[in-house]
């Protein structure tokens, strides 16, 4: 859904409402376990955020609070809502002079001693289809906290599939700013800057 201003709560409510009915915009829902679906981009993104024990439970916290899209461009509503299969979000980005409003739900939770995340589907309304996956992993030999993007996505609305090269931009600038929201979210002073990795 794309709008000329700032979508105002009620628009979002609504917005919100009509989520809840919503089904899935894809069919391979889950497929960011394994296998990723042919079709799509696939963009896997890692980042070094912290070092030890506590870090990764800081960086625990950040997943649960969804700072991973704590930036200027991106509002994600509600950031409050819980890690749990089944819940809805909505996504506002501000580009261009216009704001588009999209909704996922939470395909899966990981909740392992090493690795803490999940994964969200796009739903009808969202301009994109596909399924991202955010997760934090820790190593015990080395004790480093990784920060993990896993997507698999293609156009589903025209204005996106038109402008495809900008789509392709957006998520770009959205992965490079999650990694560094993640960063701010542990705050460690252990990191080595070139810690960063894209597959």
């Amino acid at each position: 859904m794309f709008v000329l201003s700032e979508p105002t709560d009620a628009v979002i409510a609504e917005f919100l409402r009509k989520a809840a009915k919503s089904t899935f915009s894809y069919t391979d829902v889950g497929a960011t376990r394994g296998e990723t679906p042919s079709g799509f981009n696939l963009d896997h993104n890692r980042v070094m955020i912290g070092r030890g024990p506590d870090d990764f439970e800081q960086a625990k916290d950040a997943i649960r609070s969804w700072k991973m899209f704590d930036f200027d461009w991106v509002k994600l509503v509600r950031n409050d809502t819980p890690i749990e299969e089944g819940r809805n979000v909505a996504m506002i980005v501000r580009h261009f002079g216009f704001y588009s409003m999209s909704s996922a739900r939470i395909v899966y939770v990981i909740d392992e001693p090493c690795c803490f995340g999940f994964a969200y589907g796009t739903l009808a309304e969202h301009v994109e289809m596909g399924e991202e996956r955010f997760s934090v992993e820790f190593d015990p030999e080395t004790e480093e906290v990784w920060y993990d993007l896993l997507a698999f996505s293609r156009p589903n609305a025209l204005v996106a599939k038109l402008g495809y090269p900008v789509s392709r931009y957006l998520q770009r600038s959205f992965v490079r700013d999650s990694k560094a929201a993640m960063l701010r979210a542990v705050n460690s002073n252990n990191i080595e800057p070139c810690q960063n990795r894209e597959r």
